[in-house]
C-alpha cells in the first residue's frame, strides 16, 4: 500500500475531526424562558437563557427591547453554580403587555463568542 492512498484517507479523518472540534467550541442558545415566540399571560420576572457550553458572565449580556423600542432595565446577569452554562438576568420593573426582544451575547468558557436574538410576547 502506498503512502499516499495512506495518507487521504488520513487527511480526510483530521479534517473532520478538527471540523467537529470547532462547531463544540461556541456557546450555542439551546433553550430560554421565555420561549422564543411564546404569548405569555403573566410577565416573567426574569430571562433564563441555557448555552451548549459554560460562558463567562463578565463578558457576556443580553438587551430587552420593549413594545416602544426602547431598552428595559434589567439586573445583573447571574450564572447557576450547578450550571455554567446557564444565566439568569432579572427585569427590574413588571412588564406590560407587548412584543419584547431579547438581544444577547454569550463569550464561552474557551473565549469564542456568538449572539441572536428572539422575540416574545406579554398579553
Amino acid at each position: 500500500m502506498s503512502l499516499k492512498r495512506i495518507s487521504l484517507p488520513v487527511f480526510a479523518l483530521l479534517l473532520v475531526g478538527f471540523g467537529m472540534q470547532q462547531a463544540q467550541a461556541h456557546a450555542h442558545l439551546k433553550s430560554q424562558y421565555p420561549a422564543a415566540g411564546a404569548d405569555m399571560t403573566a410577565a416573567p420576572q426574569a430571562l433564563t437563557l441555557n448555552f451548549s457550553e459554560g460562558i463567562e458572565p463578565g463578558f457576556s449580556g443580553l438587551s430587552l427591547i420593549g413594545p416602544d423600542n426602547a431598552v428595559i432595565p434589567t439586573g445583573k446577569i447571574k450564572t447557576d453554580p450547578a450550571n455554567p452554562a446557564q444565566i439568569i438576568v432579572p427585569i427590574e420593573k413588571p412588564l406590560t403587555a407587548g412584543s419584547y426582544q431579547v438581544q444577547w451575547h454569550a463569550v464561552s468558557v474557551d473565549g469564542h463568542k456568538t449572539q441572536g436574538d428572539y422575540r416574545f410576547n406579554v398579553k
